[in-house]
């Protein structure tokens, strides 16, 4: 399925596999590892993180080496509403980034678990894309894995993950 021609967008819901890995897995997804074998020998045109900030400064060197990896990040604070509700969340704007992408791109890789993704895999197929999902097998929404062109389970990637404390190691 994969051939050098394919131009690719990558788009990852952080909050979903980093919560994933630390709770099915006790570990980090290395996430330099998992580009580059997401990209195998394709052309990667955009790779893109999606993160709500709930504390600066201890994310600082997590999000730098994730740039450095080959990420964009987008980046949002967390809200906190009175009351003590707090809300963050990406899904609209990582759904109209793939959008917009749809035409520059051949291949959407969604790395994310979130059923409420399904909807927008079926207009990016409709669009003519192949879409790639990445995840937690354990974890992802049945829908969206079987909507998918294709289902990379994080579960049977070991290689992919660190313990906890380590974010990035080559």
């Amino acid at each position: 399925m994969k051939n050098a021609s394919q131009r690719i967008g990558i788009f990852i819901d952080l909050a979903n596999i980093y919560h994933s890995a630390r709770h099915l897995h006790n570990s980090n997804v290395n996430f330099a590892k998992l580009l580059k074998l997401l990209v195998d020998n394709r052309q990667l045109v955009r790779a893109i993180a999606y993160t709500v900030s709930a504390d600066p400064k201890k994310e600082k060197d997590f999000l730098t080496a994730l740039s450095k990896s080959g990420f964009e990040i987008k980046s949002k604070d967390l809200q906190s509403f009175p009351g003590g509700l707090k809300k963050g969340n990406w899904d609209v704007g990582f759904a109209i980034d793939a959008i917009r992408m749809s035409s520059k791109i051949d291949v959407a890789i969604l790395i994310s678990g979130d059923g409420d993704f399904v909807e927008l895999v079926e207009y990016l197929q409709h669009e003519g894309l192949l879409v790639e999902i990445v995840g937690f097998g354990s974890s992802t929404s049945a829908s969206l894995k079987e909507q998918a062109d294709n289902f990379i389970d994080l579960d049977k990637q070991p290689e992919l993950l660190i313990k906890t404390g380590s974010f990035l190691k080559k």
